[in-house]
Parts: structure tokens; sequence; C-alpha cells
């Protein structure tokens, strides 16, 4: 009797379908606080402008909070996160009413019974780079330069395979462009991009990732191709390295073959020093001389060296203590210090990341 009345409580709310599996769902959430501290001592306790995340001065905030809700029953599965924080506040300023709010909203359906084949439209995270909005997830506590000006999240649709080994993903994607949620006004064109992932062993991850759509409106509009490659070797226990570099071209005018470009490179190693205590240690250059994605207006443009320590405590496994100091070093005086221009930039950023 107790059976038969779990059976009819579970078809009542839909937690079991016919020829189905048991529907799972899940709540879950991540909460990050910190504290910055930028030595130029911005007078609006702004960090400098091609910084999104972690990018307020002087004050304790809440970079990222979100509540996420999850279900998958097999065949269906939908995500939608609803967020608060000076990362929302940056990152999606251009997007209208509580469209500022949603850090994810997608919904998918499986096209094949045998094969892992996936067809997802809404809002994602971004496919491009190995760092995303979540800091915790991540070796160091802030951003990398091209990880700040590439997108933190895309919404469209997207096609995704995955072999049953789990070794190696494929995903096409039909997009509203860049970093954007609803389209840029008076742009008809779709954009478009790909992700390959290949994860020989536990161990070693390697990824492709491009991006092709165009900028302004359609009268103006200019092609922009973008790549990132990436690599994640876990080389011991104790020790990971990760490489990654991007390179974006974008035409200087619409119908013109000249081009402007960005490349950058990066390099970051941990190491784990217990299970509790870790280090990590960032090296990188981004090269935007024209402005194609980071604007300065100076002789050389953007050419900035940053670099990164990063200590970790973790006194439990869901969450973690960060500090982390930072530097920049750039070719030209594009940063301010007590309203005269200087060509470095130094920052100290603590937080606190806890997710559930």
């Amino acid at each position: 009797m107790k059976r038969i009345l779990v059976l009819a409580a579970a078809l009542t709310t839909g937690s079991i379908a016919y020829g189905q599996e048991e529907p799972r769902i899940k709540v879950s959430g991540y909460l990050e606080t910190y504290f910055g501290y930028d030595f130029n001592k911005p007078s609006d306790n702004n960090r400098p402008g091609f910084i999104y995340s972690h990018n307020r001065h002087n004050e304790f905030n809440l970079n990222l909070g979100f509540i996420k809700g999850s279900y998958e029953n097999g065949m269906v599965r939908a995500n939608l996160a609803v967020m608060a924080g000076t990362y929302a506040n940056a990152n999606l300023a251009v997007e209208p009413g509580v469209l500022k709010n949603i850090f994810e909203a997608n919904a998918g359906l499986k096209l094949s019974k045998s094969a892992n084949l996936w067809l997802d439209g809404g809002i994602f995270s971004s496919h491009i780079g190995f760092e995303s909005a979540i800091s915790k997830d991540w070796w160091v506590l802030t951003r990398n330069i091209s990880s700040e000006n590439t997108p933190y999240y895309e919404s469209g649709a997207k096609l995704t395979y995955g072999t049953n080994d789990g070794k190696f993903t494929a995903a096409a994607f039909y997009l509203n462009g860049w970093q954007r949620i609803t389209r840029q006004n008076g742009n008809s064109q779709p954009a478009g991009g790909l992700q390959l992932t290949w994860k020989p062993t536990g161990k070693i991850t390697v990824n492709y990732s491009n991006y092709l759509g165009t900028e302004g409106a359609d009268s103006v509009r200019v092609r922009r191709f973008y790549h990132n490659v990436y690599g994640i070797f876990q080389l011991t226990h104790q020790f990971g390295l990760t490489v990654g570099f991007d390179y974006g071209t974008q035409q200087q005018a619409k119908g013109s073959s000249d081009k402007n470009e960005v490349l950058s490179p990066v390099a970051i190693a941990q190491y784990k020093i217990t299970d509790k205590w870790a280090v990590a240690g960032r090296v990188e250059y981004y090269e935007d001389r024209h402005g194609m994605l980071v604007a300065t207006g100076t002789p050389n443009g953007f050419r900035t060296m940053g670099y990164s320590l990063n200590f970790d405590y973790a006194p439990i496994s869901n969450a973690v203590i960060r500090l982390e100091g930072k530097m920049y070093s750039s070719k030209d005086q594009i940063f301010v210090r007590d309203q005269n221009p200087v060509d470095n930039n130094a920052a100290l950023t603590a937080s606190i990341a806890v997710s559930f």
C-alpha cells in the first residue's frame, strides 16, 4: 500500500514520466564577496575600464551571487539562475530591464535516444575562454584580460555532441551577438561559433573555440572573427599548468580588407601546498593597438603585461578564502594616479566564495 501511495504522489507531482528517467531537480547557489584596493586610488572607486569583475576599489561588495534551479529527465533539461552583484552591473549594463539579473536561462532537448546529442536554447555561459564568472572554480581570484574582454555570457541556440566516454565534445552556436542577450539595435546579422573540447585523460583538457559575427548597425557593420585555444594540464597531484592564446580580427571599415588585431597569451601555474592551501601565479600579455576591444586613444594602443600572485585557503570543499596581488604594466600611460597619467597599476583583492 505504501509503494502505491508513493507512486501516486510521484505521478501527481510529475516526478516520473512514462518512458523517461526519474527527473532530477536540483537547487544550487553561489555567493562571492570581495574587497579590492587599487593603489592608483581612482576617485570614482572604479577599477580601469577593461576590468568588469571585482571592479570596485576600497569597498566591501558582492561580486556575484546567484540562485539556480535545474531540471533533467534524460530527454529534457532546463536551467534558470538569477543573480546580483557588481559583476552584473558591469557586464549586463546594455541589457534592458530584468534581463540584467539573468545569469543563466536555457532549455534543451535530447535529439537521440542512443547518442549524446542535445539542442539547447536560451542564455548560457560563454563558450570562449577557460575562466567564467564563477571565480571559485578557477585557480586565480580575478580574471585575465582576455577573459574580461571576451563574452562572459551569450544567448541563442547550441547543438552539442559528446562521445559516450566523455573524452570529446563538439558544439555549434547560433548567437544574438558578442556578449548579447538582446540583439544590437540596427544589426540584423546573427553570429555563430564553434567549440571543440578534448579530454584524453582526467588530467588534460584541450579546447578550441571561435566566434564569427558583426558589430555595429547594418549600414556600417564590420566583421569580427575571434579564436581562443587553451590547455589545462594537471601534471601532478600538486602542480597544474594552464596555457592559453587568443587571437581576433575585425574589419577597419565595412567592405574593407584591412583589419585590426587583438592577441593575448596567458599562462597560469598552481601549486597545492596541502589539501587546504594553494598558491598560483599568472603571467599575461594583451595587445590591442587600434582599440578593437580595449580603446585607449594613445599612440601604441593597449599593450599591457599583467602579473598576479594568488593565495587560497579552502577550509571545506565548497568554500575558499582568497588573496591576490596584481600588477599591470603598459607601453603607454593609460592609467591614472592623482589625476596624472601613469603606465602601471597595482591592486590587492580578497574574497570569500561559497557554493551550495
